[in-house]
């Protein structure tokens, strides 16, 4: 497909890319230290970390991961939530040239299990929160040879107060028993490694910088070979969107969505490092009164989440009271952002909820919406620099424009292949280099491009495609709905038949009103057949909805 899209590319932003003067993820990371030495970099729990203190603790766990004779390549697991340990061991780790694997703390035995194994980690850094999840299936994880322990709220060091005290003693409270005698404090790993001399460790762009693990929500996860060149270009390309928006060393990123996730590794953690940000760490996006609390302390600038987080904020009372007069952006990716949610944000903060989208396999973002936009387009944006989007059918051949097909990436952000799975690597690629994403969409005459469904999600009824998004976002339109889940469930006459799962925001909703008002907005056979009441929706660690998980229980 022509680049088409370049057309529409804001002034400023460049076709391609250049990223031969940074030979890794590191040296991003020292250049933004030296630069925003004296400037905050994150804030958990009201303790501020600068970007001088961010160096010097990272070149401290470096030290201790070389002085325990791991060596470059060496896998690390990171399994926290947004604490202040993270970057620390995330950049300590990449610094000593090994490779982060990020592990969700809210993993199950077999799911921890399953990522330590098939990774080799030889190191974990995990919060005593989930140290008894972890002290389950060492016996079994061989390779495992050293286990660091935090605190919650370790890191917190000598500030005092009664709400940090108050919120410490919470934390404690929440730790489930564990013994893992040869394990050893966070802290004491970085009083140790400051003691060692830490020798640097030459790495170029082709080394693995990270592997991470696909949400596993079609199979067995996997893990995808993210070079510093994936992550580095992926990066410099955000970093060349937002720049004519955002203004060095002053921006104050609200970071809800976890770090271990791709989303927020790269487009918070990664991105805004690279302008002097100050990120503002959310443990626990799922205590919405908390998250709003902290919020109304900082003069946010840029945020991101996913819709069904956009939702629940707007659905807070005390969000709407919230000063917004320093917000800037509010970019959504992760899952489809629904119109009504993005006019009730825009309503709400003054600013657009503009789209991204992107894969674990992409770094994540292959396509941003225009900063500069007014309002919400329901697209996911235009091919960022140096990306080619080409939209296929079931045999592999081009579409033309404004046709749904499957939407195909490739570009310098596009992973190196699966961790250890060559069949599946050759299965995720077409010949020609181009990922298969599993993702319907389209693209318009002006390079914009539309995100329809999930390849495999789709309903058929009666021969007719039924895409679960479209009629996801019908529903949220009723005023009585507070969220929503389309699934296709058998049906005897029509093969499929929509069903849909409402979270109700009014108690007196019924059945019958909301078919009623589908059948206002819909094509008969797009409207649901089925509704079931819940109190809440099965998601995933960053809040998409499992559409699995309800499938499974129709």
């Amino acid at each position: 497909m022509d680049r088409i899209w370049l057309q529409s590319y804001p002034a400023g932003i460049p076709a391609d890319i250049d990223i031969e003067h940074i030979p890794s993820l590191v040296a991003l990371l020292e250049n933004a230290c030296k630069t925003y030495a004296d400037k905050v970099a994150y804030i958990s729990m009201g303790k501020e970390m600068t970007y001088r203190q961010l160096d010097e603790a990272s070149l401290a766990f470096a030290g201790w991961l070389q002085s325990r004779g791991l060596q470059k390549g060496d896998r690390v697991a990171l399994m926290m939530p947004n604490l202040l340990q993270y970057p620390v061991a995330l950049f300590g780790t990449l610094r000593a040239g090994c490779v982060v694997v990020n592990c969700n703390p809210l993993y199950t035995p077999r799911e921890l299990e399953h990522q330590l194994k098939d990774s080799g980690a030889a190191a974990i850094v995990i919060v005593e929160n989930f140290a008894h999840t972890l002290e389950q299936v060492l016996p079994r994880t061989t390779a495992l040879r050293h286990v660091i322990v935090t605190p919650m709220g370790e890191m917190l060091g000598a500030l005092k107060g009664a709400l940090v005290n108050l919120v410490v003693r919470r934390i404690k409270k929440m730790v489930p028993a564990w013994y893992i005698p040869t394990a050893i404090g966070f802290s004491d790993a970085l009083a140790v490694g400051q003691r060692q001399r830490f020798k640097p460790v030459p790495l170029g762009q082709q080394d693995l910088a990270f592997l991470q693990y696909t949400g596993g929500t079609t199979g067995v996860s996997k893990g995808a070979m993210l070079t510093h060149a994936n992550i580095a270009s992926n990066v410099t390309q955000a970093y060349n969107w937002i720049r004519p928006a955002v203004r060095e060393g002053q921006e104050v990123i609200v970071t809800a969505l976890p770090l271990y996730h791709v989303f927020a590794l790269t487009a918070n953690c990664l991105t805004f490092l690279m302008i002097g940000a100050t990120n503002l760490l959310i443990a626990n996006p799922r205590d919405i009164p908390g998250f709003v609390k902290e919020w109304s302390k900082y003069p946010v600038s840029v945020f991101t989440g996913v819709n069904t987080l956009f939702n629940a904020l707007l659905n807070n009372p005390d969000f709407a009271k919230l000063d917004f007069s320093t917000m800037r952006v509010t970019l959504g990716g992760g899952m489809a952002v629904q119109a009504p949610v993005a006019e009730r944000w825009r309503q709400v903060t003054g600013t657009p909820l503009l789209q991204a989208y992107g894969l674990t396999e992409t770094s994540p973002a292959a396509t941003i919406n225009p900063l500069d936009m007014d309002g919400f387009n329901g697209a996911i944006g235009l091919p960022i620099s140096s990306t080619e989007i080409s939209i296929r059918d079931d045999i592999g051949t081009e579409v033309p424009i404004n046709q749904v097909g499957e939407i195909c990436i490739r570009g310098p952000q596009v992973m190196k292949g699966y961790w250890q799975r060559p069949e599946e690597t050759a299965n995720a690629f077409h010949p020609d280099g181009f990922l298969r994403t599993g993702d319907m969409g389209y693209v318009d005459k002006r390079g914009f491009v539309f995100l329809v469904d999930r390849k495999k999600d789709m309903i058929l009824v009666s021969g007719f495609n039924v895409y679960p998004n479209e009629v996801e976002e019908a529903v949220a339109m009723h005023p009585g709905v507070g969220d929503v889940a389309a699934i296709g469930v058998a049906d005897e006459h029509s093969g499929e038949a929509v069903k849909i799962f409402v979270v109700r925001k009014d108690p007196a909703l019924t059945e019958k009103a909301l078919i009623e008002h589908c059948r206002t907005v819909l094509t008969g056979y797009k409207v649901p057949k089925h509704v079931e009441f819940r109190d809440d929706l099965p998601r995933t660690n960053v809040g998409k909805i499992l559409r699995r998980a309800l499938k499974e229980a129709a």
